[in-house]
């Protein structure tokens, strides 16, 4: 990315969609509410032949820097310090107000550079909103309609006016040549023996999810060293899912903060559904999901309901009992946890469960450690002569039942697919195979190939018949 642009403005003037439009996605939550933007977003923008850092800020609003509404705007000054120009976003159809001017000499007073813009100007009577912001002395604003996509060009030739062309267009970096073999993606025949190793450089996708005010933000905060997330005492704080980037140990992990999500009966307002849809979002396209759990009130019927739905998305699983620091006894509470993970989450046998406090660190490497190795185990693959060696063993030990009469056989196993592990068992009356078997194969695989904590997919098919299509005489 050549540059980083901020979006700035009073609330509900259309920075998120002014972001959306830039990014090409719908990645901000955009309401008629004021406010709905609360931390600050990065994505890469696309404006014309520029290409750039964009940065959605939460809106201007007066208030304590204790209160809720001064935790955001100094995550908002934030971002005007890391960009090297800010968008100043106005309402051209309701005119300036005393909060515009306010941000307006703040802006001023800084010296970067600064793009007037003036949005929702395709609105009838916005001319006269357009001509008040001259008044604010930064110069001739940018008549646009970020929600029709009016006016790019011209916003396109002030960024470039007030960067410069040599900063809006730095020069090419020819990359050097690197001698790498690429044969291996041309797909050579796979040997039954051979098992890919795990690839420790690949970035990592990990997203914390939790009901509201389990620490997920005030958790991401303690591992990237900074107050990069908005956190406080109040529940539901957090809106957006925000992806942030830090290296651990070499590796990079990109990780995500997701809004806290509540029983379905209980979210009413549309606001907060957008909110649980971008969480889902995130889990889907995430590899690890650690789930938050309050220490203090743990195995709540959500928590179990969160664990559940990342089994059935196939997702890699992770437990965290946030809150250490709070616990008085923690070596009884550790026992009655261990029991209660294993009773109540028979689906995620074996699931790795790491007790931590976000607020003082305590545990954060182990939990990363963790994480680290149950990505490892979702990305296994296993040779196709060993599950066959395996396969036969487990029928010898416990055979399939008969059904009306006929015993059941398990002719061929073979792994079709890794992210999570996935198999296929060529058999006969595939439909007939109790689902009591399937479990009992499940957990061999689960303890034989030390598989614990992942989804794992058994498929059965029916093999083959070749006299199936050869006519009787």
């Amino acid at each position: 990315m050549n540059f980083t642009v901020a979006i700035v403005g009073r609330p509900n003037v259309g920075k998120s969609t002014l972001f959306n439009r830039l990014v090409g996605k719908k990645l901000a939550l955009v309401d008629d509410t004021p406010g709905v933007t609360r931390d600050r977003r990065p994505g890469d923008a696309k404006l014309v032949d520029l290409r750039f850092t964009i940065i959605d800020t939460a809106g201007l609003e007066q208030s304590g820097p204790e209160t809720l509404q001064g935790r955001m705007w100094a995550q908002t000054e934030a971002a005007i310090a890391e960009a090297d120009l800010t968008l100043f976003v106005v309402d051209a159809k309701h005119g300036l107000t005393p909060a515009d001017e306010t941000l307006g000499e703040m802006l001023r007073r800084r010296g970067k550079p600064v793009v007037l813009v003036a949005n929702k100007s395709e609105a009838k009577g916005s001319d006269g909103g357009y001509y008040d912001a001259f008044t604010l002395g930064l110069g001739e604003p940018v008549a646009i309609s970020a929600e029709h996509g009016q006016g790019m060009i011209d916003l396109r030739d002030a960024i470039v006016e007030a960067l410069g062309e040599d900063r809006a267009f730095p020069p090419e970096i020819d990359e050097a040549e690197t001698d790498v073999d690429l044969r291996g993606e041309q797909g050579a025949e796979e040997d039954e023996e051979f098992e890919p190793e795990y690839d420790d450089t690949k970035p990592l996708r990990v997203a914390i999810i939790g009901r509201p005010n389990a620490g997920k933000s005030t958790l991401i905060n303690r591992f990237l060293g900074e107050d990069r997330l908005l956190t406080g005492p109040e529940a539901g704080i957090t809106r957006d899912s925000i992806s942030v980037e830090w290296d651990w140990r070499g590796r990079t992990i990109k990780m995500f903060d997701t809004a806290g999500m509540r029983k379905k009966a209980r979210v009413q307002e549309k606001l907060e559904k957008l909110s649980v849809a971008d969480s889902l979002r995130s889990i889907r396209f995430a590899e690890a999901v650690v789930i938050v759990f309050d220490a203090t009130i743990p195995f709540e019927k959500q928590d179990l309901q969160l664990v559940d739905l990342v089994v059935r998305e196939g997702r890699a699983a992770i437990l965290a009992f946030n809150k250490w620091d709070l616990v008085e006894d923690a070596q009884a509470l550790l026992a009655d946890l261990r029991e209660k993970t294993e009773r109540l989450l028979p689906q995620a046998r074996g699931i790795r469960a790491v007790p931590i406090s976000g607020q003082t660190g305590y545990g954060l490497d182990k939990l990363m450690q963790s994480i680290i190795d149950t990505d490892k185990v979702w990305n296994r693959r296993i040779s196709t002569a060993k599950l066959n060696r395996w396969l036969e063993h487990q029928q010898v030990q416990h055979p399939p039942p008969a059904v009306s009469g006929r015993r059941l056989k398990l002719k061929y196993m073979t792994q079709v697919k890794a992210r999570p592990p996935g198999f296929m068992i060529s058999c006969t009356r595939p439909d007939a195979v109790p689902e009591s078997y399937i479990r009992y194969l499940t957990n061999g695989l689960r303890n034989d190939f030390q598989m614990p904590g992942v989804p794992i997919r058994i498929h059965l098919r029916a093999s083959e018949n070749p006299f199936e299509n050869r006519k009787k005489r």
